[in-house]
Parts: C-alpha cells; sequence; structure tokens
C-alpha cells in the first residue's frame, strides 16, 4: 500500500480527504493527517508517505520552502498542491520544484482522483511498490554520488538550489546569533545531514565555514569604524570570546584583525 499524508489548517477538508476518497482503488491508504507545516513535517518524517496532498498557505509554514525541501530530501515523494492561493507565479514556482499536481480549492472529485492517479503512476514508473525507505542517517539519505537519489529518480537540482540559496541568506541575516546547523535546517525543511551535504556540494564548505565567513564579512565592515574595540566587533558578529574571533579571522584573512583594521 502507498502511504498517504494530508496536511491541511481545513480539519473539514482533511476529514474529507482522509474519509471520502476510495484510496483502495489506487492501493493506498491514509498514513497520518497534520493542520499545520510543523505538524505536517513531523508526520511526514515519521512515516515517510509516498504521496502528500497539503496546502501551501498555511500556519507556521512556509509553503515553497516545503516543497523544496521535500523534493530536495525525497525526491521520490509526490506531492499533490491543494490551495485557495491563486497567484499564478506561485503556482508556476511550486511546478519548477517538483509537485505532481497544482489544485485550487474548491476542486472537484475527478480533478482530486486525476491527481492521485497520476501520484501512483508516477511510483509505479520509478519502480516504487512498496513504502518502505531507508532511515535518513550518514549511511542512506535516498541519495549517492551519481546525480540520482531514492529508487533512481534523478536529482532534483531545482529544489536543492532553492534550499542551499535560502540557506545561505538565513546564515548571513542571522551569523551574529548562535546559529547551529539545526537551525538553518529547521527553516529551509530538510533534516541536518541533508542540509549538510547540499551545502558542501554547492559550496565546497562546511557550515562552520560558511558561517565564519559570512562573521568574518560583517567584522571586516565593522573594524573600518575605529570608535569600535576589537572585542566589540568580536562580539557584535557572533563570537562568544576574543580569542576564538582572533584565531578564526587569522586563517581565513591571513592577517590579524588590528593589522586590517590599519592597512584598511
Amino acid at each position: 500500500m502507498y502511504k498517504v499524508a494530508i496536511i491541511d489548517d481545513e480539519p473539514l477538508i482533511v476529514e474529507g480527504l482522509s474519509k471520502t476518497m476510495m484510496w483502495e482503488k489506487w492501493n493506498c491508504q491514509v498514513a497520518g493527517c497534520a493542520y499545520n507545516g510543523r505538524e505536517g513535517m513531523e508526520l511526514i518524517r515519521e512515516e515517510r508517505p509516498d504521496i502528500i496532498i497539503t496546502d501551501i498557505n498555511m500556519p507556521e509554514m512556509d509553503g515553497l520552502m516545503m516543497i523544496a525541501g521535500l523534493k530536495s530530501e525525497f525526491p521520490d515523494m509526490q506531492i499533490v498542491i491543494l490551495t485557495g492561493y491563486r497567484e499564478f507565479e506561485y503556482a508556476r514556482r511550486a511546478i519548477e520544484l517538483g509537485v505532481s499536481r497544482f489544485l485550487l480549492k474548491p476542486s472537484k472529485m475527478n480533478e482530486l482522483e486525476e491527481a492521485i492517479e497520476a501520484a501512483t503512476s508516477r511510483l509505479e514508473q520509478m519502480g516504487i511498490s512498496t513504502t518502505e525507505q531507508p532511515e535518513n542517517d550518514e549511511k542512506s539519505s535516498n541519495g549517492n554520488e551519481e546525480g540520482t537519489e531514492g529508487n533512481g529518480e534523478p536529482e532534483n537540482n531545482e529544489a536543492n538550489s532553492f534550499i542551499v540559496k535560502n540557506a545561505l541568506e538565513y546564515i548571513r541575516e542571522n551569523s551574529q546569533e548562535k546559529l547551529r546547523l539545526a537551525d538553518v535546517a529547521d527553516q529551509v525543511y530538510v533534516s541536518q545531514w541533508h542540509l549538510s551535504k547540499l551545502l558542501n556540494k554547492h559550496t565546497g564548505k562546511t557550515f562552520s565555514d560558511i558561517l565564519n565567513g559570512a562573521r568574518m564579512e560583517k567584522s571586516k565592515e565593522l573594524l573600518k569604524d575605529p570608535s569600535l574595540r576589537i572585542c566589540d566587533v568580536a562580539e557584535m558578529v557572533g563570537f562568544q570570546d576574543l580569542a576564538h574571533f582572533s584565531r578564526v579571522f587569522k586563517k581565513m584573512e591571513g592577517m590579524s584583525a588590528n593589522e586590517y583594521r590599519n592597512t584598511h
């Protein structure tokens, strides 16, 4: 049986979909339901559904980011969008990121049935006949080094690029905070390990290197202000102690912070 997850902040829609659709017709079963984006991601990580029916305009959710995260980390997963959000550009972007169908509320039953038919047909074409999926750990995360993921589905480069772009932007904007890889992963709806893999593949750097790089860029701007002590700059860009800041600065810039200030 293919597992289905339904995510929508309207309980009537969730109940209607779970109880009125003839799921057995497509060899499907509803594995669980959720009512916002965060609950939805928890459900997905717990159940690893083959098909997701979800709204994109819900509390605690960035719709496009969630889609990109899912298609990046679980490229075989089929996503059906069911929403009242009618912005054409949004729909176009969602389709580029890899959704199976983009349906507007209220949708007719035959549209929903066609969407499920298309999703299950796609799963069959990929040779996915069970709901067993590998554990998402360092040994297996639906991927390999040959540019394919899961059961041979090509890697979703559009989704991967979207995730990396937004992760880097979030790191730059929040580098002065006590930022962890887990914090960034939560923002872009992927696991820590998957984000680490994407960042390394797209930038050739570790999360720590990227974070320190963002902090160094900010520190170089602040060092131009002579009224700021170097220890003040270190604290302002996110370092807990001056010695650590000094080591990182010299390693990345090839000179001490004081030397940089004197020459700039």
